[in-house]
């Protein structure tokens, strides 16, 4: 047994480690944010613009450092900008908060509040898990179609993961005797299950604008470079490849991952007895369905009979406060929805003034450059791959989105890549990275706490299951993009 002193010791030792780690992140962060600061301001660059490069990148390094919470890194650099003159308060720094895409998604994550409150999510997921739920690769296509169904109207991948699909995960896995306290135990059932809803979570997240937060600024960022997508256009676009990947992934994970347990005979029965527990469905849960249902009606027919997606969404988020499925104070509680509103509005703001100064398109030339010279395939191929995999860098779709989604799209474009398909391909390609770490979005990081699954088994499992995405949505999604006329 430790004696007092030795406990003590390590106590002190603790929050002075803490201190070192803060003053090294915050360093890095100044000094990499100073140095560019500096640079000298390349030709057709405003003057301004490397100023503004300077504490975006800083900004960025701190949302991938974190030395303080999302929202008060973004407050943090958008200050540092203020003071500056590098945005002008009254015309520019404040000009992201205007941004009817950030107003989206907010709606969005109050709609999916609807889908938690009211236990509609559970009673969908519950349902699956009934009718498909005999074998582990079953009860894997049952979290596959819970995910699938929710995700249009659910911008928040990690509420969904996280406070649907998880739980349910959980239970079944406790039921089967699968804990995380040892190696036999976890990967009887547990581990399988949490690194697959990992898999299917960015496959469902890229197959809808609505399906992730990122993906609506990705739409908008395109649209700064010319490029009109709808949401119908881009839930076409992605329909087939995302429905291929969702039938081959749980049996691919079964072959690389394989679970203990193959069999899950009393699954269906535990399923079924917890839906007679919670009854019959409520006033509620008929209402946020029908909601659900006209959201994607809208969604899907907007550009056809004009009505903007964001009033669609506020639309929906009207009906369930009238209705009180949702009410203000669930509202105000969403912290998660006013800190995306904060962080998004900043960094958009951020990288439109990026853009307006002249950054973005320098960078995209210098870029292109790189591969010029390539076939637009072949060149496209290689910004692909590197925009990819230089996500084990990141620990947020968003924020990579945010830092390198123009630069990417501007370089595909100069090598003479199609752009809607570019701009499609990219943007499906911000959610397909969010299970290549355990720390690479927050759907991982829900499922890594959980303990069924060890560092080293996440890279390598996140690894290969990569390469089973990019051939998926490369050759059958780019095949399948061209016949839609997409490579015009």
């Amino acid at each position: 047994m430790p004696s007092k002193s030795s406990t003590k010791t390590l106590e002190t030792a603790t929050p002075n480690r803490t201190r070192v780690t803060m003053v090294w992140k915050i360093a890095a962060i100044l000094a990499l944010t100073l140095i560019i600061y500096f640079l000298p301001t390349p030709e057709g660059v405003d003057p301004r613009g490397m100023h503004m490069a300077g504490i975006f990148a800083g900004t960025i390094l701190g949302l991938i450092l974190q030395p303080l919470p999302t929202a008060s890194v973004a407050l943090i650099g958008l200050a540092a900008a203020m003071i500056t003159g590098t945005m002008d308060t009254k015309t520019e720094a404040l000009q992201g908060f205007g941004n009817s895409t950030i107003w989206l998604i907010v709606a969005a994550f109050f709609i999916a509040d609807g889908f938690l409150l009211t236990g509609l999510g559970r009673r969908i997921a519950l349902l699956f898990v009934s009718l498909l739920g005999k074998s582990s690769l079953g009860l894997s296509y049952g979290m596959a179609l819970t995910d699938l169904v929710l995700s249009p109207a659910t911008p928040s991948n990690t509420a969904r993961a996280g406070g649907v699909v998880y739980p349910i995960v959980k239970s079944l896995a406790t039921v089967n005797d699968s804990h995380p306290a040892s190696d036999e135990s976890r990967k009887k059932l547990g581990a399988y299950l949490s690194l697959t809803s990992v898999q299917v979570n960015t496959i469902t997240s890229a197959m809808f604008v609505t399906a992730m937060a990122g993906n609506p600024l990705a739409v908008g960022f395109a649209a700064d470079a010319g490029v009109k997508i709808s949401w119908g256009t881009w839930a076409l676009a992605a329909i087939v490849p995302g429905l291929v990947a969702l039938i081959v992934m749980p049996w691919v994970m079964s072959k690389i991952y394989r679970p203990g347990l193959s069999q899950t005979p009393d699954a269906p029965a535990h399923a079924r007895q917890e839906l007679k527990a919670i009854g019959p469905m409520s006033r509620g849960e008929w209402t946020m369905l029908t909601t659900f249902v006209l959201l994607l009606i809208l969604w899907v027919l907007g550009s056809t009979i004009g009505v903007d997606a964001t009033a669609a969404a506020f639309v929906g988020v009207a009906i369930l406060l009238i209705s009180r499925v949702l009410t203000w104070k669930d509202m105000a509680a969403n912290s998660g929805a006013w800190s995306t509103l904060i962080f998004f509005s900043v960094l958009v703001g951020m990288a439109t003034h990026l853009n307006t100064l002249g950054v973005i398109g320098w960078i995209g030339d210098e870029v292109a450059g790189l591969v010029g010279g390539m076939p637009w395939i072949l060149a496209f191929a290689v910004l692909s791959l590197v925009y990819f995999y230089v996500h084990y860098l990141f620990a947020s779709n968003t924020a990579q989105i945010v830092a390198m989604y123009s630069v990417f799209l501007g370089a595909a474009i100069a090598t003479g890549a199609p752009p809607l398909f570019a701009a499609l391909a990219l943007g499906f390609i911000g959610n397909l990275i969010g299970g290549l770490s355990h720390y690479a979005s927050g759907p991982a990081g829900v499922i890594y706490g959980s303990g069924y699954v060890t560092t080293a088994e996440w890279f390598k499992v996140g690894f290969l299951a990569s390469v089973v995405n990019i051939l998926i949505w490369s050759l059958i999604g780019g095949g399948w993009m061209s016949l839609l006329g997409m490579w015009g």
